[in-house]
């Protein structure tokens, strides 16, 4: 499988895009992925829908309990990823899955092999048990489907250690505690430290998100040396409002790509917010 955000570089950092599967709803998926796959994004964090998200604030949950609504599960998902995915020339899809909600009592074998057969380029298990954290490397080493691995900014030596050696996909590294959808403020140096160490640590890319939402938020990013970015609430809002107002959510989600990748204006000078807001 390709590298994740392969086309990185100075002035154009990595894109990743978060949506919940089925919101919009799956018929319009296909649509969705070939616009960002021609629009510069890197990447779709594709998450099979699940409710009460404990790291999730309002925007996403209402996103995930539409998506639940119309009755998607992981099968619906990974079949709509599987019809898509020969389409697409860039982009990948990492697969976002809840534990407790989509993967408890099931194989994990079985459940990496289905995810990696459909197409997926990569799996994020969240609420994952500790004791379970080595078969589930184990598994997806087998079926050959890389890993997205976590931490935050503010984690200790050794999560962030275990973070950067398991990587293969990406690492998700969250910029501050709290719910998505949140603001809070930015220890910059920290995030700085922890974008270098990492970065130095791990053979896959790290992403920074949480708290990520205009051009000159990536752009600030990016000073701070952060290659790729993860981009959450902000853009499922918009989702969100296309369908409130009955507009067309695959051209109020192109709009908002194009916002996002307008980075030369906020690199040339434009005041960047003191706080980034999410």
């Amino acid at each position: 499988m390709s590298e994740f955000f392969a086309g990185r570089r100075p002035g154009r950092p990595g894109l990743a895009l978060f949506l919940n599967a089925g919101d919009p709803p799956l018929a319009v998926l296909p649509e969705l992925l070939a616009m960002a796959d021609e629009n510069d994004v890197d990447c779709v964090e594709l998450a099979v829908p699940f409710p009460d998200s404990v790291t999730d604030g309002p925007v996403i949950r209402r996103s995930a309990d539409r998506a639940l609504a119309q009755g998607v599960t992981l099968d619906t998902v990974l079949a709509a990823v599987a019809a898509v995915r020969p389409s697409l020339r860039r982009l990948r899809i990492a697969l976002l899955a809840d534990w407790s909600h989509t993967v408890r009592g099931t194989s994990l074998p079985g459940f990496t092999r289905a995810v990696a057969g459909a197409g997926c380029d990569g799996l994020l298990l969240h609420g994952l048990p500790p004791r379970l954290r080595e078969p589930y490397r184990e598994a997806s080493r087998e079926a050959g489907l890389p890993v997205v691995t976590t931490c935050y900014a503010v984690s200790g030596p050794q999560v962030r250690a275990d973070a950067a050696a398991h990587a293969s996909a990406y690492l998700y590294l969250v910029a501050h505690y709290g719910r998505s959808g949140t603001a809070a403020p930015l220890d910059e140096r920290r995030l700085a430290d922890a974008v270098r160490e990492l970065g130095a640590a791990s053979a896959a890319p790290v992403a920074v998100g949480f708290g990520v939402r205009t051009a000159g938020d990536i752009a600030r990013l990016e000073r701070l040396g952060a290659g790729s970015v993860v981009v959450g609430s902000a853009g499922v809002a918009r989702i969100e409002r296309a369908l409130t107002h009955r507009r067309d959510p695959v051209a109020e989600f192109a709009e908002f790509v194009r916002e996002l990748r307008s980075n030369a204006t906020a690199r040339s000078g434009t005041t960047v917010p003191k706080g980034i807001a999410s």
